[in-house]
């Protein structure tokens, strides 16, 4: 077998670059964040590239780099430690993303597992298959929490009046 020339891997890295933002913006709610992780997907994806044997699955295996760049950084995130309450101006915090109920906001309320394959099944428009490939689980786990992260939406939208 032999490796995916780096022309096409390269090709396909450049001209779905949008689509790799959007998926990241969706984990880290961070312009910088998000083109960081694209970047480090990306110098990842070129380094390991001689590993991607089947063309097929591309598209699934820098998926996958990208979630695990994205999970990395979230829980970096968490290990620093933020400014003492009392250290803090009470004025000068604005919340990025406002209370407002949205649809994006609910998904991302939903357990992380579940969040992310929501946003790779409706954001990314990835099958089930792939993102079992993505996610690194068994179809059916990916189906069950599927069915529960739309159960919950569907149970969360049903109360709201529009």
């Amino acid at each position: 077998m032999s490796h995916i020339p780096e022309a096409r891997l390269t090709t396909y890295l450049v001209e779905d670059q949008a689509r790799f933002y959007r998926l990241a913006y969706s984990y880290l709610h961070n312009r910088e964040e998000a083109l960081d992780a694209v970047q480090t997907a990306v110098c990842k994806a070129l380094e390991k590239q001689d590993g991607l044997k089947d063309a097929d699955a591309m598209r699934t295996w820098f998926y996958r780099i990208l979630v695990n760049v994205c999970t990395d950084m979230l829980r970096q995130r968490k290990r620093e430690f933020p400014a003492a309450p009392e250290d803090l101006d009470t004025g000068s915090y604005n919340d990025p993303l406002p209370a407002d109920g949205s649809l994006a906001e609910r998904v991302d309320a939903l357990p992380p597992e579940v969040a992310a394959i929501v946003k790779l099944r409706f954001y990314e428009e990835l099958s089930l298959k792939e993102i079992s490939r993505v996610v690194d689980c068994p179809l059916s786990t990916v189906k069950t929490r599927l069915y529960t992260g739309l159960k919950k939406l569907r149970v969360e939208l049903e109360g709201v009046e529009l």
